[in-house]
């Protein structure tokens, strides 16, 4: 099979489309044809190896990239299935989070990672979804724990991981604020933000009414910045920040975390990678999307040919919603 292949860390030209051997499914594995992934941070720190400090961290990055072949989320139909395999049979249209592998024709992904496509989504829509979506999902659901009334601020509301943080929280009852760029307004309001602040034109630090969550997908803003705008009993929840070569994002998420140690107001990190109730969310992120309360916001498509491109574009920042690559 072809796969985008990582030797060393660096800009996207250090990835090569090379031939390499198509996985064989394990015992309790699925083997997927790809049909569609997306690129999103997670795509890029693996292959920079960047923030520095996480090469030597203990269970970090490395020396070396421990992933050969990138990319975190995958749609696509299921082409073998390993013998202990129950719930699916080739043919099945699928969507999974592998946390790797996804640069290539095929993936070979246990079983428990794996959930049905949405049926109303296409392959290409589908790729958006997982990563970010249980990423915003955990945040909203279990870290802020929002609920009907709560009034929510997304900082970094038309990323990938924000446009999902804007429904999401929509979807559970919340009164929403977007934070976002002039060119974004639009967009944020469009897929159902009660009111959106420009941050070229104004400071939401500096502005109420309190909020019950405040969930930082983006920017530089320190916790006791984000503390003025927060109730007392109000959590920050970390879902990313602006990156650095050196130590950033993973020092202001640190930073923010052991302030909120000494304040009535908390903040926390949301961990999605290594999850074990992966499958359990993206089942409960079809109901939603299903229904109507979710969709993913996609703002370019490339070919597979065109990955290199696609994670330049995506190194940018100014991407409104996903980036995907179609095969």
């Amino acid at each position: 099979m072809k796969a985008f292949v990582l030797r060393s860390y660096g800009s996207p030209d250090v990835l090569r489309l090379t031939d390499v051997d198509t996985p064989v499914p394990g015992p309790s594995e699925v083997l997927i044809r790809i049909r569609a992934t997306s690129v999103q941070p997670w795509d890029w720190h693996g292959m920079r190896g960047e923030p520095y400090v996480a090469r030597v961290m203990p269970g970090g990055l490395g020396l070396r990239p421990k992933l050969s072949i990138l990319g975190a989320d995958v749609a696509g139909v299921v082409e073998a299935v390993g013998a202990q395999v129950t719930e699916y049979v080739p043919g099945d249209e699928v969507f999974a989070m592998p946390e790797g592998g996804g640069f290539a024709e095929y993936v070979s992904i246990p079983e428990h990672k794996v959930a049905p496509k949405p049926r109303n989504l296409s392959f290409e829509q589908a790729a958006a979804v997982p990563l970010a979506a249980c990423t915003a999902l955990l945040a909203v659901r279990d870290d802020a724990k929002v609920g009907p009334g709560h009034r929510v601020l997304v900082n970094g509301a038309s990323g990938g991981v924000g446009t999902f943080a804007v429904q999401l929280a929509k979807a559970y009852g919340a009164h929403v604020t977007g934070v976002c760029s002039t060119r974004h307004v639009d967009l944020v309001r469009s897929i159902g933000a009660d009111e959106v602040i420009d941050y070229t034109k104004e400071d939401f630090t500096r502005m109420g009414p309190p909020y019950d969550a405040i969930l930082y997908v983006a920017g530089n803003r320190s916790f006791a910045e984000c503390r003025r705008v927060l109730r007392r009993k109000g959590v920050c929840v970390m879902l990313g920040a602006a990156a650095g070569r050196w130590v950033q994002p993973a020092g202001r998420m640190f930073t923010m975390v052991a302030a909120s140690m000494f304040a009535s107001q908390k903040a926390v990190v949301t961990q999605v990678i290594g999850s074990a109730e992966n499958r359990r969310n993206l089942r409960e992120l079809t109901e939603l999307i299903e229904s109507g309360q979710v969709t993913p916001v996609v703002d370019r498509t490339y070919a597979f040919a065109d990955t290199v491109a696609a994670l330049r574009y995506q190194e940018e920042g100014h991407a409104s919603g996903k980036v995907v690559i179609t095969m």
